[in-house]
Formats: structure tokens, sequence, C-alpha cells
């Protein structure tokens, strides 16, 4: 299949404001989409959109909240009226915790399903409907290594990230009448973002990505890849594939390997006082 030109191309990213959304958006500019980027923080969000102009893309912000099906339908809708289509979109939200889950405060645990898995839902319910109406456009969910690696002591993130697995296959069955419109799931292993600072840590301890690690930018050129050649799953990084294969080999031996690891990592980091991280507000 001979590579997509992206050029002026309709791309909306979630959680465009930092991490690997930020990334993706620069690199979407640089092959000369027209983006629709959207996250909670208004002004961080703005920033990203001029750092994209700069690298010669038309770039809009749009605030929004993913866990309001309102406001992510009102995301669709402006997406196609400012530009007149939906060329691909990137499900980039995301949030996690850490803690034992009786220790996890039931807001904070509802918040990782409403925006990590509803988020997406609620995002996919409201774009097919353009897709169908085109006949054609790419959807591709970030979700991790965490869909086929439970994280002990992240326990509502794992919950999610598998239900996304499950989500983007359904949802491929569902778009399988429809040639030209593609449902695509990325796994990437750990990568250094300030996902880890930004979490609710119910914990009792400091955070921090374990090596190795991946750069945002090394996720965010295989997210572009995938718009321009459309697969269904794209695993990025040694940790991952790794992980996936000793998943099927030995899952139990695997969780059990994790937890362990990190309730080490617990006993050698500081202590830290509980944090709601940004769950709740950008």
């Amino acid at each position: 299949m001979a590579a997509k030109n992206l050029r002026k191309k309709v791309v909306v990213i979630t959680g465009a404001s930092s991490g690997i959304g930020l990334a993706t958006a620069q690199e979407f500019a640089k092959a000369g989409a027209r983006l629709v980027l959207a996250a909670r923080t208004a002004p961080t969000l703005e920033q990203v959109a001029q750092s994209c102009r700069r690298l010669g893309a038309e770039a809009v912000a749009v605030p929004t909240d993913v866990t309001n099906p309102l406001a992510v339908k009102a995301l669709v809708e402006q997406a196609v009226e400012q530009f007149g289509q939906i060329d691909v979109w990137v499900n980039n939200a995301g949030v996690g915790t850490f803690g034992k889950l009786e220790e996890t405060p039931l807001d904070a645990l509802e918040q990782v399903v409403k925006v990590n898995l509803l988020g997406y839902l609620y995002a996919a319910r409201a774009v097919m409907p353009v897709f169908r109406l085109q006949q054609r456009g790419t959807m591709i969910n970030n979700i991790s290594l965490g869909a086929w690696a439970p994280v002990p002591f992240s326990t509502p993130y794992s919950a999610t990230k598998f239900g996304l697995h499950g989500m983007s296959r359904a949802l491929r069955g569902e778009a399988s009448d429809l040639k030209h419109v593609h449902i695509c799931a990325i796994y990437p292993g750990m990568v250094d973002t300030k996902g880890f600072m930004h979490a609710g840590n119910y914990s009792g301890h400091a955070l921090g990505a374990l090596p190795p690690k991946l750069s945002p930018e090394r996720v965010a050129r295989r997210i572009v890849r995938l718009a321009q050649r459309p697969r269904a799953e794209t695993t990025v990084g040694s940790t991952a594939w790794l992980s996936r294969f000793a998943e099927l080999l030995m899952p139990n031996t695997i969780t059990a390997a994790m937890a362990s690891l990190l309730r080490t990592y617990f006993r050698k980091s500081r202590t830290v006082p509980p944090t709601d991280g940004t769950l709740f507000h950008a």
C-alpha cells in the first residue's frame, strides 16, 4: 500500500497539550496536515497550536474535556465546520493513578475510567458517523503495553487499557463494511513524559517511568506512519514487544514479577504525601 499524503488532511488530536499528544501534533504539522487540537488547558493548548503554525501547518485549539460527551461531540462538529472533513482522529488523552486499589479514592478511580475509556468511546461514537458519511477515515487509539500487561498498584489504569484493546477490536469489526475506514491501535512501552508526575499518587512514594524509556517523538512518528499506512495494531519499543510475548507465555509469573519490582521500587523511592495530580484539574 502506498503511503498516504497527509498534506491538507484534517487531523484531530486529544490530549494534545503535552507528551505524546504534543509531539504528535508537531509531527503531523511537519507533514502539512491541518490540525484540530484538544485538551483541557486553553493557554497551553494555544501554545501548541502556535508551535504547529510555525512549522507551516494550519492549527486550531479547541479546549475540550473528553469526559463530557457533549464537549466531544462539539469538538467533532467544530472540526467539520472549520475544515469540512475529518481524515484522522487520534485518541490520546489519558490519566493514571498509583497505589493500592483500596487506598485509591473513588472519585480518582472513576476519573481514570472517564478519561481513558469513556473519553475514547465518546470520541468514537461522535466521529464514526462522519467517517461513514465520508466513506473514509482513520482512528488511531493510543493505548500502551498496559493493554495486555497488567500494572499492579495501577489497577484502574490497567482496567481501562484492557478495555481500550477490546474497544478497538470490536469497533474494527463494526467498521469492516467500510473499505476505507481504519481503526488502529498503538501500544508503546514506557514513554518519557510527565505522565507519572501528573498521575494521582496514593502510594506514598515518588514516581517515575522505569527504563528503558521511549521518547514521545518516537511514538509520535509511529502514529503519523499509521495515518499514512493504516494497520490494525502497532507495538512500539522492545519492552512492549517482550511484555506482550511474556504475557502470552506466562501471564501469572509476569504479573507477580511486576508487583515485586514495583514493591522494591517503592521501598527505594522517597516518601511523598498523597496527591490527585492533574486528574481533576489541568
